[in-house]
């Protein structure tokens, strides 16, 4: 179980600019408490600058909270090593930017790491295991091809393989469909399924796609302002009022017989507090 106790995380303003690391716009995290079960698979959703990238650092232990606590199995992330968490707790960035132009055989071996000693070169097993964790994500066809010549959907699935290559208990995912096609976006709903199904990850995916979520998360955390609106499974969480209090915007919220899950129609964009709402042309 991952589970956080009250973590604040607040990024210090420079007079000139945020921090270089800090995510665009994002202000931090208020007080937030969830609980995250094995074999979960959940979404925390919000609106753009909401918290969500920041929440799923601190929860991979890469930011350490302010206040409060994050908890591995009932052990404080701050206890653990490096090498250990990362043993544990793998993470898939919304954007990855190598130094070098790797081949993606490469890029899954980086997966390995945390299980290598001090000047330990990768041996035959871990070649194994990156070869099938390629495998897993359909990317083992492009194992000698250049990283930088892939697609975005192919680059992100590549970046799954290493992650899932790290064998870890729990993996997070920031924006993993952002940019993507429509085809790539169901693409990695469908890998992430079976991945989940499959294999028993926990995974836990920071997003602003409703309808990305709502078909693949069996429980949702919504985020606004740094601070935890509303948590439980999606068919109870994915409302209309729950989006309107999130994001401010009208929608229809209906189960899809033939997908088999709830989809979102937005229909319009309210109107803020002490403003007036336009109807039409101006």
């Amino acid at each position: 179980m991952l589970q956080a106790d009250n973590i604040s995380f607040v990024w210090q303003q420079a007079p000139a600019a945020r921090r270089r690391d800090a995510p665009d716009a994002e202000a931090g995290i208020h007080g937030v408490s969830l609980r995250i079960g094995s074999r979960s698979l959940v979404g925390i959703l919000g609106p753009n600058g909401s918290g969500k990238t920041t929440l799923l650092r601190v929860l991979a232990g890469i930011l350490q909270p302010a206040r409060g606590r994050v908890l591995l199995d009932d052990i404080d992330l701050r206890a653990l090593p490096r090498a250990r968490l990362a043993r544990r707790i793998a993470v898939v960035p919304q954007e990855t930017h190598l130094a070098f132009d790797y081949s993606v055989l490469e890029v899954a071996l980086m997966g390995r790491y945390p299980h290598l000693g001090a000047f330990e070169l990768e041996g035959p097993e871990d070649l194994a295991i990156a070869r099938d964790a390629l495998r897993a994500t359909g990317t083992d066809h492009l194992e000698r091809r250049a990283f930088s010549t892939l697609s975005g959907g192919e680059k992100q699935r590549v970046i799954i393989a290493s992650a899932l290559a790290q064998a870890a208990d729990v993996m997070l995912l920031d924006e993993p469909t952002a940019s993507l096609d429509i085809g790539y976006q169901i693409g990695i709903a469908n890998l992430l399924a079976r991945l989940h199904e499959d294999r028993g990850i926990t995974i836990v995916i920071a997003t602003h796609d409703l309808n990305f979520a709502a078909g693949l998360c069996d429980s949702l955390v919504l985020v606004r302002a740094g601070r935890v609106l509303e948590s439980g499974p999606t068919s109870e969480v994915l409302t209309g009022d729950a989006i309107e209090r999130l994001y401010g915007v009208e929608a229809e919220v209906t189960y899809h017989e033939r997908a088999r899950h709830l989809t979102v129609v937005p229909l319009r964009k309210l109107a803020a507090r002490g403003t007036t709402a336009r109807t039409g042309p101006s």
